[in-house]
């Protein structure tokens, strides 16, 4: 039978690794690739959006190269779908599986539209490494809350599939999308203005999205065999002023880069070469990356804290004036408010940034929820990836997974440890810009005549500290070792994510402990390799020389802990 086939894109924007386009173009006269644009569905914001559209045309045009095109409707797909159906003759759909509950349900109202027209469903496997369902019916239906629980799961299943042929003009002998002269009126890319988004809130344009962009950076990156086997995630800088890892993980989230494809040319690249190990290598985060997307789509409630089985619960503050000041870069604190700057700019900031944000907003400094940090950073980030986004604040939030609630990244000393003269700072504030190093880090602390002749008065140009680290800090340890002693609230140890030698590599970031019993959760060790004793009366003490050393490959907001 010769099919009239949709494939849908979602993620999935790329030609190569994709076997549901693959599955559309099987024994097809009618093609329509598809893309549905639903821009009230999400929390993106501008630089995401331009990322998206980036990717959408450059997906049209290599569709265009080989005699067809992408077409971008707007709407919900429950309403799109079925007027489709009837105007394009459909008799088949394909597309990617998506692991989220939202995409769940969607896709299972979609299915049942589509039986209901006499429309063929194929679903296939390719934006994680391993079919996440039958990792979770492996172990009764359970998403693994340790990541050697995962690597026994994945052990049985055996390495990763290879990825798929790219689409070529071969799979498309006898396939004809059929194109109207209006097509790029009716069907086209849109613009951010079409959007209803601002094109003057776009910052600098580092990182054009689509899969041209994703297979060069991964290209270019294969040419330094030494970097990627020596690569180990903690000796990256979260201060250096050019990305200190791959910046692939944008290009994993929108899936214009396979992850099954960075997994097989990471793997030739080691061949017959020493290279580093999970977790701190690169298919160590790869793995992560697969441990947060099976117990998001195990764990109900994963990305709140009400109705969420491993997440503690917590009486945070509603404090609107502190989560603004955060958010916009305006804490006092400046090494959190460069973040935070370049995060709204940019769209990405390097893992260990993430982690000092993340601690400050929530048992560091502010005491406002996890689910506040999330919402933002799925806002701001370009590789805002759900299961990771909610993994990792439930990590660094000290919910879950991270119990070790009493190490704080202090918003002072942890960004000196790699920039003592804050140059950071420097780039991202300007308005500190001409100050000594001595007051880079607390310009508060300088003398007023240090303040005039940098042309910036803490107070006037530049804001006092929201809150006082040591004062707040202290306070939120006590809170939190109160939450946690509550009846009911206790986090069982088997919540814990151990780690284990992984005989293929681990994917996103947390902090991961060298120790002998291979725990996930982060292991504070002195310098002798020990565990150092909690210090319950130093609440500042900075986390930095472990984290360089041990903290696990994994970036909790990354999608592939290479932000």
């Amino acid at each position: 039978m010769q099919h009239s086939s949709i494939h849908w894109f979602r993620k999935g924007l790329r030609l190569h690794d994709n076997p549901a386009l693959l599955a559309a173009a099987t024994d097809c006269h009618h093609l329509h690739p598809l893309f549905i644009l639903d821009p009230s569905s999400s929390r993106a914001g501008t630089n995401a959006w331009r990322f998206l559209l980036d990717a959408l045309r450059d997906l049209d045009g290599s569709l265009r190269e080989m005699g067809s095109r992408l077409f971008v409707v707007q709407g919900c797909p429950e309403e799109v779908f079925p007027r489709l159906f009837h105007a394009w003759g459909t008799t088949r759909l394909t597309f990617e599986v998506d692991t989220e509950p939202s995409a769940r349900r969607r896709d299972a109202t979609v299915a049942e539209l589509a039986e209901r027209h006499g429309v063929e469903v194929i679903q296939e496997v390719s934006h994680t490494l391993y079919d996440t369902k039958r990792v979770l019916a492996l172990n009764d239906g359970k998403a693994p809350l340790t990541y050697k629980g995962l690597q026994s799961l994945l052990a049985s299943l055996g390495p990763p599939e290879k990825p798929a042929p790219t689409l070529t003009l071969e799979h498309l002998q006898g396939c004809h999308t059929p194109c109207q002269v209006s097509h790029d009126t009716e069907y086209g890319v849109p613009t951010l203005e079409e959007l209803g988004q601002d094109p003057t809130e776009v910052g600098p344009h580092l990182y054009p999205g689509g899969e041209t962009a994703a297979l060069a950076r991964l290209n270019s990156l294969m040419d330094r065999t030494a970097w990627l086997c020596g690569f180990k995630k903690p000796e990256t800088e979260p201060t250096s002023l050019s990305p200190s890892t791959t910046v692939l993980s944008p290009y994993l989230k929108f899936g214009c880069l396979s992850v099954r494809t960075f997994w097989w040319w990471l793997d030739e690249v080691y061949q017959g070469r020493e290279h580093s190990q999970p977790p701190v290598s690169l298919h160590g985060q790869l793995l992560w990356r697969e441990f947060f997307y099976t117990a998001g789509a195990g764990i109900p409630n994963f990305d709140r804290m009400v109705g969420n089985p491993i997440c503690l619960q917590v009486n945070w503050d509603n404090n609107p004036q502190h989560l603004r000041a955060w958010r916009e870069g305006q804490t006092g604190y400046p090494f959190i408010d460069a973040i935070m700057t370049q995060l709204r700019t940019e769209g990405w900031i390097h893992h260990l940034a993430r982690h000092a944000v993340a601690c400050f907003l929530t048992r560091g400094d502010l005491w406002i929820s996890w689910e506040e940090g999330l919402k933002v950073f799925e806002e701001l980030l370009l590789d805002a990836d759900w299961s990771l986004n909610a993994g990792n604040w439930l990590w660094l939030s000290g919910s879950a997974f991270f119990h070790r609630y009493f190490h704080i990244y202090s918003p002072i000393a942890f960004g000196k440890k790699t920039d003592r003269d804050g140059a950071y700072i420097r780039k991202y504030l300007p308005v500190l810009k001409d100050f000594p190093a001595k007051y880079i880090y607390e310009p508060w602390k300088a003398p007023q005549a240090v303040q005039e002749q940098a042309s910036c008065l803490v107070g006037t140009h530049y804001p006092q500290p929201i809150v006082e680290h040591g004062a707040a800090s202290k306070r939120n340890l006590g809170r939190m070792k109160a939450a946690r002693a509550q009846k009911g609230n206790k986090s069982p140890r088997r919540h814990q994510a151990p780690l284990a030698p992984c005989h293929h590599s681990s994917c996103l970031p947390l902090l991961q402990a060298p120790s002998g019993n291979n725990q996930l959760a982060p292991q504070w060790l002195n310098h002798k390799g020990k565990s150092a004793r909690p210090s319950s009366t130093d609440p500042h003490r900075d986390p930095q020389p472990w984290v360089r050393h041990h903290l696990s490959g994994f970036d909790p907001f990354c999608s592939t802990a290479s932000h």
